[in-house]
């Protein structure tokens, strides 16, 4: 029974790192591609463009922060991992909004980012207006975090 638990409790956390990880991967490809064409007219607009399309990127940095957080709490990082089916069930989840909210949010930045970067390539002036677009989308990546974060916390506490 705690080897089902363990089992629920890690693919949690490799949903979390691979779902978010497959966004980010998505929305910086689809940025980049943009990215490319600015930096092929405009030399001088790599650094800008670059920012925006980095930003899909960090929907798998939060992914990858949930997975160790998860691995960390179940005891696979050194420790006892002898967790019951409940708390495994929990710990899966607790991992769902970042692996979830992670993966969408990732692939429609990366649409406000290529829009942002078509804004840049037509007036380079409006840089920080263009960051915004894509920055609105990072709001629900960094709620999907914190509700993964407190609930993973929170199942240590749970005595089941």
């Amino acid at each position: 029974m705690s080897q089902l638990g363990l089992f629920f409790a890690l693919l949690g956390a490799a949903l979390s790192a691979l779902l978010a990880g497959a966004g980010s991967a998505v929305g910086v490809g689809r940025a980049g591609q943009a990215a490319a064409g600015v930096v092929t007219d405009d030399p001088s607009q790599f650094s800008k463009v670059l920012l925006l399309q980095l930003l899909p990127g960090t929907q798998g940095i939060y992914g990858l922060l949930i997975a160790f957080i998860t691995m960390t709490q179940i005891g696979i990082m050194g420790g006892d991992s002898n967790i019951s089916l409940a708390k495994g069930l929990l710990y899966l989840a607790a991992c769902l909004p970042m692996a979830i909210v992670g993966y969408i949010s990732a692939c429609y930045q990366s649409q406000a980012s290529v829009a942002a970067i078509g804004l840049v390539a037509k007036r380079p002036d409006q840089f920080g207006k263009a960051m915004i677009f894509p920055a609105m989308v990072e709001t629900y990546a960094i709620l999907a975090l914190l509700v993964s974060i407190l609930a993973i916390f929170g199942i240590a506490n749970v005595n089941i």
